[in-house]
Protein backbone atom coordinates (compact mmCIF):
# COMPACT_ATOMS: atom_id res chain seq x y z
CA UNK A 1 0.00 0.00 0.00
CA UNK A 2 2.94 2.26 0.96
CA UNK A 3 4.84 1.83 -2.06
CA UNK A 4 1.62 2.26 -4.68
CA UNK A 5 1.05 5.49 -2.76
CA UNK A 6 4.42 6.96 -3.13
CA UNK A 7 4.60 6.00 -6.71
CA UNK A 8 1.43 7.30 -7.86
CA UNK A 9 2.07 10.45 -5.65
CA UNK A 10 5.92 11.26 -4.98
CA UNK A 11 4.91 13.89 -3.14
CA UNK A 12 3.47 12.37 -0.49
CA UNK A 13 6.64 11.26 0.81
CA UNK A 14 6.77 14.35 3.01
CA UNK A 15 3.42 13.44 4.32
CA UNK A 16 3.67 11.34 7.67
CA UNK A 17 2.49 8.50 7.57
CA UNK A 18 2.64 8.37 3.95
CA UNK A 19 -1.11 10.93 4.02
CA UNK A 20 -2.46 7.78 5.31
CA UNK A 21 -5.29 8.55 8.01
CA UNK A 22 -6.42 5.68 9.09
CA UNK A 23 -5.69 1.95 8.48
CA UNK A 24 -7.81 -1.09 7.55
CA UNK A 25 -6.76 -4.49 8.72
CA UNK A 26 -4.61 -6.59 7.02
CA UNK A 27 -7.23 -8.38 4.10
CA UNK A 28 -9.60 -6.60 5.10
CA UNK A 29 -10.80 -4.71 1.60
CA UNK A 30 -12.53 -1.40 0.76
CA UNK A 31 -12.17 2.17 1.40
CA UNK A 32 -9.31 4.52 3.11
CA UNK A 33 -8.32 7.94 3.80
CA UNK A 34 -5.28 9.29 2.73
CA UNK A 35 -4.38 13.00 2.61
CA UNK A 36 -1.77 14.62 -0.02
CA UNK A 37 -0.65 17.19 2.25
CA UNK A 38 0.36 17.66 5.90
CA UNK A 39 -2.63 20.49 6.59
CA UNK A 40 -5.32 18.19 4.97
CA UNK A 41 -4.09 15.34 6.98
CA UNK A 42 -4.21 16.89 10.31
CA UNK A 43 -7.72 18.28 9.54
CA UNK A 44 -8.62 14.75 8.34
CA UNK A 45 -7.39 13.21 11.53
CA UNK A 46 -9.21 15.62 13.70
CA UNK A 47 -11.89 14.96 12.26
CA UNK A 48 -11.86 11.18 12.80
CA UNK A 49 -10.61 11.58 16.32
CA UNK A 50 -13.90 13.78 16.28
CA UNK A 51 -16.45 11.27 15.00
CA UNK A 52 -16.65 13.36 11.86
CA UNK A 53 -16.09 10.92 9.48
CA UNK A 54 -18.37 8.19 8.80
CA UNK A 55 -17.18 4.50 8.13
CA UNK A 56 -19.30 1.66 7.42
CA UNK A 57 -18.73 -1.66 6.26
CA UNK A 58 -20.00 -5.08 5.35
CA UNK A 59 -19.22 -8.60 7.00
CA UNK A 60 -20.49 -11.90 6.87
CA UNK A 61 -21.11 -13.15 10.27
CA UNK A 62 -21.20 -16.69 11.26
CA UNK A 63 -24.67 -17.87 13.26
CA UNK A 64 -28.22 -16.75 13.02
CA UNK A 65 -28.67 -12.88 14.02
CA UNK A 66 -32.57 -12.10 15.54
CA UNK A 67 -31.60 -8.44 15.28
CA UNK A 68 -29.01 -5.53 14.72
CA UNK A 69 -27.67 -3.25 17.79
CA UNK A 70 -24.77 -1.74 19.46
CA UNK A 71 -21.52 -3.57 20.73
CA UNK A 72 -19.70 -0.92 23.31
CA UNK A 73 -16.93 -2.99 24.80
CA UNK A 74 -13.40 -1.25 25.32
CA UNK A 75 -10.64 -3.15 23.54
CA UNK A 76 -6.84 -3.62 24.40
CA UNK A 77 -3.99 -5.80 23.25
CA UNK A 78 -4.88 -9.49 24.30
CA UNK A 79 -2.76 -10.19 28.01
CA UNK A 80 -0.81 -13.29 26.03
CA UNK A 81 -1.54 -13.23 22.41
CA UNK A 82 0.13 -10.20 21.46
CA UNK A 83 -0.85 -10.53 17.66
CA UNK A 84 -4.84 -10.70 19.09
CA UNK A 85 -6.54 -8.00 20.37
CA UNK A 86 -9.37 -8.49 22.76
CA UNK A 87 -12.26 -6.63 25.06
CA UNK A 88 -11.12 -5.78 28.68
CA UNK A 89 -12.47 -3.27 30.98
CA UNK A 90 -9.12 -1.44 31.17
CA UNK A 91 -9.03 -1.13 26.96
CA UNK A 92 -9.75 1.98 25.24
CA UNK A 93 -13.39 2.79 24.56
CA UNK A 94 -15.02 1.07 21.09
CA UNK A 95 -18.00 1.55 19.70
CA UNK A 96 -19.45 -0.82 16.69
CA UNK A 97 -23.50 -0.16 15.42
CA UNK A 98 -24.36 -2.83 12.96
CA UNK A 99 -27.98 -4.29 11.35
CA UNK A 100 -28.76 -6.83 9.34
CA UNK A 101 -28.77 -7.01 5.81
CA UNK A 102 -29.58 -10.42 4.64
CA UNK A 103 -30.05 -13.71 6.88
CA UNK A 104 -28.73 -16.59 5.18
CA UNK A 105 -28.87 -20.67 7.17
CA UNK A 106 -26.53 -20.12 9.36
CA UNK A 107 -24.74 -16.73 8.71
CA UNK A 108 -25.48 -13.30 8.64
CA UNK A 109 -24.98 -10.25 6.38
CA UNK A 110 -24.27 -7.21 8.04
CA UNK A 111 -23.75 -3.62 7.75
CA UNK A 112 -21.57 -1.93 10.21
CA UNK A 113 -20.69 1.66 11.45
CA UNK A 114 -17.79 2.29 13.44
CA UNK A 115 -18.38 5.14 16.06
CA UNK A 116 -14.14 4.93 16.99
CA UNK A 117 -11.76 2.82 15.13
CA UNK A 118 -9.25 0.48 17.24
CA UNK A 119 -7.17 -2.32 16.00
CA UNK A 120 -9.07 -4.99 14.71
CA UNK A 121 -12.50 -3.33 16.72
CA UNK A 122 -15.60 -5.15 13.98
CA UNK A 123 -13.74 -8.63 14.13
CA UNK A 124 -13.26 -8.39 18.01
CA UNK A 125 -16.90 -6.89 18.58
CA UNK A 126 -18.40 -9.73 16.43
CA UNK A 127 -16.60 -12.20 18.10
CA UNK A 128 -17.88 -10.68 21.55
CA UNK A 129 -21.20 -11.25 20.99
CA UNK A 130 -20.37 -14.80 19.49
CA UNK A 131 -20.86 -14.12 15.78
CA UNK A 132 -17.09 -14.07 14.34
CA UNK A 133 -16.87 -12.95 11.44
CA UNK A 134 -16.33 -16.07 8.49
CA UNK A 135 -12.59 -16.54 7.51
CA UNK A 136 -11.17 -15.03 10.45
CA UNK A 137 -9.34 -17.88 12.56
CA UNK A 138 -7.54 -15.44 14.78
CA UNK A 139 -11.12 -14.67 16.59
CA UNK A 140 -13.16 -17.70 16.15
CA UNK A 141 -14.31 -17.36 13.06
CA UNK A 142 -13.65 -21.34 11.40
CA UNK A 143 -15.66 -22.56 8.87
CA UNK A 144 -19.07 -24.23 10.19
CA UNK A 145 -21.07 -25.68 7.13
CA UNK A 146 -24.72 -26.32 8.62
CA UNK A 147 -25.41 -29.05 8.30
CA UNK A 148 -26.75 -31.16 5.11
CA UNK A 149 -24.64 -28.47 3.01
CA UNK A 150 -23.40 -29.53 -0.10
CA UNK A 151 -19.72 -29.96 -1.14
CA UNK A 152 -19.72 -27.16 -3.46
CA UNK A 153 -20.82 -25.35 -0.59
CA UNK A 154 -18.45 -26.53 1.72
CA UNK A 155 -15.03 -26.28 -0.20
CA UNK A 156 -16.69 -22.09 -1.22
CA UNK A 157 -16.80 -21.70 2.92
CA UNK A 158 -13.52 -23.44 3.89
CA UNK A 159 -11.70 -21.72 0.70
CA UNK A 160 -12.65 -18.35 1.92
CA UNK A 161 -9.40 -17.55 3.35
CA UNK A 162 -10.29 -13.92 4.80
CA UNK A 163 -12.28 -11.80 7.27
CA UNK A 164 -15.48 -11.45 5.32
CA UNK A 165 -14.76 -7.94 5.56
CA UNK A 166 -15.25 -4.69 3.74
CA UNK A 167 -14.97 -1.08 4.17
CA UNK A 168 -17.96 -0.19 1.71
CA UNK A 169 -18.58 3.66 2.10
CA UNK A 170 -16.99 7.05 3.55
CA UNK A 171 -18.51 10.10 4.25
CA UNK A 172 -16.23 13.55 4.84
CA UNK A 173 -16.05 16.61 4.98
CA UNK A 174 -13.31 18.25 2.65
CA UNK A 175 -10.01 19.37 4.44
CA UNK A 176 -10.22 22.84 2.59
CA UNK A 177 -13.74 23.46 0.77
CA UNK A 178 -15.70 22.04 3.52
CA UNK A 179 -18.34 20.41 1.01
CA UNK A 180 -19.91 16.63 2.28
CA UNK A 181 -17.96 13.90 0.31
CA UNK A 182 -19.41 10.53 0.03
CA UNK A 183 -17.73 7.08 -1.17
CA UNK A 184 -19.22 3.81 -2.17
CA UNK A 185 -16.64 0.84 -3.23
CA UNK A 186 -18.00 -2.33 -4.34
CA UNK A 187 -18.04 -5.78 -2.74
CA UNK A 188 -15.00 -7.61 -4.45
CA UNK A 189 -15.68 -10.96 -6.13
CA UNK A 190 -14.77 -13.48 -3.54
CA UNK A 191 -17.13 -11.45 -1.32
CA UNK A 192 -19.84 -11.51 -3.90
CA UNK A 193 -19.09 -15.11 -4.67
CA UNK A 194 -18.73 -16.15 -0.41
CA UNK A 195 -22.52 -14.18 -0.40
CA UNK A 196 -24.17 -15.80 -4.02
CA UNK A 197 -23.19 -19.63 -2.65
CA UNK A 198 -24.65 -18.33 1.36
CA UNK A 199 -28.11 -17.79 -1.23
CA UNK A 200 -28.08 -21.05 -2.84
CA UNK A 201 -27.70 -23.00 -0.09
CA UNK A 202 -30.30 -21.48 1.94
CA UNK A 203 -32.76 -21.44 -0.92
CA UNK A 204 -31.92 -25.34 -1.23
CA UNK A 205 -33.23 -25.56 2.30
CA UNK A 206 -35.40 -22.77 2.47
CA UNK A 207 -38.53 -25.37 2.92
CA UNK A 208 -36.73 -26.20 6.20
CA UNK A 209 -36.33 -22.70 7.05
CA UNK A 210 -38.56 -21.33 10.65
CA UNK A 211 -38.06 -17.77 9.35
Amino acid sequence: MLNALLHHYPAIMDVPRAGIVHRLDKDTTGLMVVAKTVPAQTHLVDSLQRREITREYEAVAIGNMTAGGTVEQPISRHSTKRTHMAVHPMGKPAVTHYRIMEHFRAHTRLRLRLETGRTHQIRVHMSHISHPLVGDPLYGGRPRPPKGASEAFITTLRGFDRQALHATMLRLYHPISGIEMEFHAALPQDMVDLIAALKADTEEFKDQLNW
